[in-house]
């Protein structure tokens, strides 16, 4: 830990962005993964996009070896912790290839790429982009267990459920049944996403509403208002009296 703001201290950081465009694909990944652990350090953090290293971490994420591609990935989500970075990443062009990787990748690839969509989902402006990379398909199918992803999966659709184009492409790329089941038979974690994801898409489209009932969503949402989260329980709550409403007005 020390070493970290030593190395950092003494002025390591520009030459090693300097390196991320290096044409020796050895030196380009061992410079990259040297600032993804030096930005384990929070004040590394901000030095590290202060170096101007957002554009050559991205250039590396297109053109590295995989390591160094998920290692540039690891860094963007390690940088994208800070919230004014989280809009420079985001408007550096970096989510194109972070879904190409979340799409492409190898296990550890797919799993850095969610993480740092993620986190670059938290602010709003970035979530239209995410979902115009064609993000959300990706992500269905990393909703399969065998991925080992469910969890990241599911957090990072609830965060594009919050907006038109997200729900539309969760609709479209059959992700209702897959929520419905996480529902059911996900992580406490999982469940919570899940809930909340379906929450905005039931709440926002009476399609989707029918859709959701058709997947048999009650039961499990029944079991989840009982003895989920206590987020987990909110959202469910909240959905079981908007499908009460909902009959009740059409009754």
């Amino acid at each position: 830990m020390e070493n970290r703001i030593v190395i950092a201290n003494c002025g390591a950081i520009a030459p090693l962005v300097g390196l991320l465009q290096s044409s020796d694909p050895g030196t380009q990944e061992h410079a990259v993964t040297a600032l993804l652990n030096l930005s384990i350090n929070d004040n590394n953090k901000i030095a590290i996009a202060s170096a101007d290293a957002i554009e050559p971490l991205i250039h590396v994420l297109q053109t590295g070896s995989s390591e160094a591609k998920e290692n540039s990935a690891a860094t963007l989500f390690s940088l994208s912790v800070i919230e004014e970075n989280k809009v420079r990443i985001g408007r550096s062009g970096a989510v194109a290839p972070l879904v190409e990787l979340l799409g492409t990748g190898t296990p550890r690839g797919k799993k850095d790429a969610a993480t740092a969509l993620f986190n670059l989902s938290i602010f709003h402006e970035n979530k239209a982009r995410i979902v115009q990379a064609g993000a959300v398909k990706h992500l269905v199918d990393l909703m399969d267990p065998a991925a080992g992803m469910v969890d990241k999966a599911v957090a990072v659709l609830a965060n594009l459920a919050t907006i038109p184009e997200g729900r539309n492409a969760i609709g479209q790329n059959d992700g209702i049944p897959l929520l419905v089941e996480v529902v059911e038979l996900g992580s406490a974690r999982g469940k919570e996403n899940a809930a909340a994801a379906l929450l905005h898409l039931c709440t926002n489209s009476n399609r989707f509403c029918s859709q959701v009932l058709q997947e048999g969503a009650v039961p499990p949402l029944v079991a989840l208002s009982q003895s989920g989260t206590p987020r987990a329980k909110e959202k469910a709550q909240a959905l079981l009296s908007y499908f009460r409403n909902q009959r009740q007005r059409r009754g």
